[in-house]
């Protein structure tokens, strides 16, 4: 059965994925009040109650929302987040109930699996908020095929660690946030693009497309079955630069760019014989956070 995947925001203003799969809803990142949430679930045609689970990526305030924690809790969707961002949290009133309720666990940049089907490998990326992570989500069927998704949102850089983790993946989503010379044009203060363009800013469209065309030629001609351009800057990007340089890069994939406003259509990652997954230890639980 194919999973799928829908981008339900993406941007400075808020960032949200859904990546359903065996029956549930795993929800990356939660940037959104929770009406926004729902309007955006329902214009996918979802609702919350395909939300099972929610997966943090770092703490920016455009990647969770302290409203959407006691939403969390009305609904007991689990939140797994890690440690130090649970510190982050935690300083916030909606936390402490949801905590209470039995529902924050963790992570570590260690391989764990969700409701035994997900296998789930973090590895932390370069950013300027500590820590941030991107992941590789992916499942086994009993009929031979796997499916693997990589799913980088943040990060100024590309760490070895996460060059050889997305290789083989089905399906991607990875920042395309600038393009340079706009950036660098722009009006913004210096100091806010010497930040952007640093090591632990954001990837700008030919980052991204480099690192996209090495993960394309790792593999087979149309490997990546699908990938979605993510945090696109609103001043210093435009979709059709960023749609050209992930197209150039992997020509024979389908190719979205997330938007602030609206979400991708779900897109589906269809099962494969002989793909490599995860490199996860089955058996492994996302903990309790302490």
């Amino acid at each position: 059965m194919a999973a799928r995947i829908t981008v339900l925001g993406s941007g400075s203003s808020g960032n949200a994925t859904l990546l359903q799969a065996a029956g549930r809803g795993l929800l990356i990142d939660f940037g959104f009040a929770p009406r926004d949430l729902g309007l955006r679930l329902q214009a996918s045609g979802l609702s919350w109650s395909n939300v099972n689970a929610a997966l943090l990526t770092h703490t920016h305030g455009d990647h969770w929302n302290r409203y959407t924690l006691e939403q969390f809790r009305r609904l007991k969707i689990p939140l797994i987040a890690h440690a130090l961002h649970h510190d982050t949290l935690a300083a916030c009133d909606e936390y402490g109930p949801l905590k209470k309720a039995g529902l924050v666990h963790g992570y570590t940049p260690t391989p764990f699996t969700l409701g035994g089907i997900l296998r789930v490998q973090p590895v932390e990326v370069p950013h300027d908020s500590e820590p941030t992570f991107a992941f590789r989500i992916g499942q086994s069927l009993s009929d031979g095929t796997s499916w693997s998704y990589g799913h980088a949102s943040d990060l100024g850089c590309v760490p070895e660690a996460l060059l050889h983790l997305f290789e083989g993946v089905d399906a991607l989503s990875l920042e395309f946030n600038h393009d340079v010379q706009l950036e660098r044009a722009s009006p913004r203060p210096r100091h806010l693009v010497q930040r952007v363009l640093s090591d632990r800013g954001h990837l700008s469209n030919t980052q991204a497309a480099d690192v996209l065309r090495a993960w394309v030629d790792a593999g087979e001609a149309g490997d990546i079955q699908a990938v979605v351009a993510l945090h696109l800057s609103r001043d210093c990007n435009r979709p059709e630069l960023a749609l050209r340089a992930a197209t150039a890069a992997a020509p024979h994939s389908q190719i979205y760019a997330a938007t602030q406003t609206l979400p991708t259509p779900t897109i589906a990652i269809v099962p494969r014989l002989g793909r490599r997954n995860a490199s996860c230890t089955v058996g492994l639980v996302a903990d309790k956070a302490g």
